[in-house]
């Protein structure tokens, strides 16, 4: 029979699972759609909801996502900038104003090229990072209005659902 602290780990460990399952599977099916996702919105409530273990989950799909698309520059940004995300969800943890999560997923989105191109700093210097910024800020733009609308959208029905099944 399994002690309390051991049913603890279990349902840990599975929520974990579930959420980066969530997340690819999203990731995957809206996949057609450039630059509109739902992985924002989700580890934004993830980490208000699983707190510390919103980083098991990122990295988690991380690591599938490698393991599907294969390992290179994009998987290593994808270790941070998600993690950055999660940050600024941590430092904005009282708020729960669907318009005030809209604004920062959609900075969040805004500001993912900028994030995405920081590994090119060491690379190829200052121009080959600047390039790589220049040329997706059409996508961040796409990027930051979906996740803005995403967020209006769904953060309030989303969070309730998440947080009143946080301890099931």
């Amino acid at each position: 029979m399994m002690t309390g602290k051991a049913k603890y780990a279990v349902r840990r460990i599975t929520a974990v699972a579930l959420c980066a399952a969530i997340l690819l599977a999203l990731q995957v099916a809206m996949a057609g759609l450039p630059n509109i996702e739902m992985v924002s919105l989700l580890i934004i409530i993830y980490t208000l909801t699983l707190r510390r273990d919103a980083l098991f989950v990122i990295y988690v799909f991380a690591l599938v996502q490698g393991l599907i698309y294969g390992f290179s520059m994009w998987w290593i940004t994808y270790l941070y900038i998600w993690t950055v995300l999660a940050a600024v969800a941590w430092m904005f943890r009282s708020m729960r104003s669907p318009v005030g999560w809209a604004v920062v997923s959609g900075t969040f989105g805004l500001m993912f090229g900028a994030l995405d191109a920081i590994p090119y700093l060491f690379i190829g210097g200052w121009s080959m990072a600047a390039a790589r910024w220049v040329s997706g800020i059409p996508f961040d733009l796409i990027h930051c209005a979906g996740n803005f609308v995403v967020a209006i959208i769904l953060f309030k029905p989303l969070y309730k659902l998440f947080d009143k099944n946080k301890n099931v």
